[in-house]
């Protein structure tokens, strides 16, 4: 019950910093990862049915993509709701429509079969601990449809900015206007250990690379 009570506490330690800095972590994310825009347009076309599902959407810069690539609805998921309202706002500004939910990733309000294209980025990695992130990469396999493809990144140690060569727990300061610094919570994941954990969930890997220190992995569901 300790470790459960003490997961909770971190997990939502991992919300509150997002909130805290979400107007400014916004701010500095305009323009979606060149990986996500290939795999966007790779795996959409303009005639696509299905609901694109964008995890850990932040300001949705990705769910713009999946918005003008013609599916028939998208969707953006993140436990900040302080990251949803800056998600509401570029939305509202750009003209594209996104439907907005807070949850957390290892635990998905969706149907199950339910998405035809999933983005998951750069958020598997503040998960605090690998049971939580392998039960994300489930949930993600569940709401998957049968012929969905989804793309998941993370932090590796592939990053020139480390030095370690296993899989560790930091935190990564956030500088925010004025000079306050917060910690944010990180798992740099081994490239092995990235693949590892997809292959323990069940996703099923279609391809995986690493690409500017990202580790990244195309991705279909357990019930293809």
């Amino acid at each position: 019950m300790a470790d459960e009570d003490g997961e909770q506490t971190r997990r939502a330690d991992v919300r509150d910093t997002y909130d805290r800095i979400a107007t400014h972590f916004a701010s500095t994310r305009e323009y979606a990862w060149p990986e996500v825009e290939a795999f966007v347009g790779e795996h959409t076309d303009h005639s696509a049915d299905g609901v694109g599902l964008d995890l850990g959407c932040g300001n949705c810069r990705h769910a713009e993509l999946l918005a003008d690539a013609g599916l028939e609805s998208v969707l953006g998921v993140d436990v900040s709701r302080g990251l949803l309202e800056t998600g509401r706002d570029r939305a509202t500004d750009r003209g594209f429509d996104v439907a907005l939910c807070q949850a957390d990733a290892a635990s998905l309000p969706l149907a199950a079969d339910s998405v035809a294209v999933g983005v998951y980025v750069a958020t598997l990695h503040h998960l605090p601990t690998r049971e939580t992130r392998v039960a994300s990469l489930d949930e993600l396999a569940r709401v998957l449809a049968p012929g969905a493809r989804a793309l998941v990144s993370a932090w590796s140690t592939a990053h020139d900015r480390f030095d370690e060569t296993d899989g560790f727990d930091t935190t990564v300061e956030w500088t925010l206007p004025g000079g306050t610094t917060v910690d944010r919570f990180y798992h740099i994941y081994a490239p092995e250990e990235f693949e590892r954990d997809l292959l323990e969930s069940n996703l099923e890997i279609r391809e995986w690379e690493l690409s500017s220190g990202n580790c990244y992995a195309t991705v279909a569901g357990s019930s293809e």
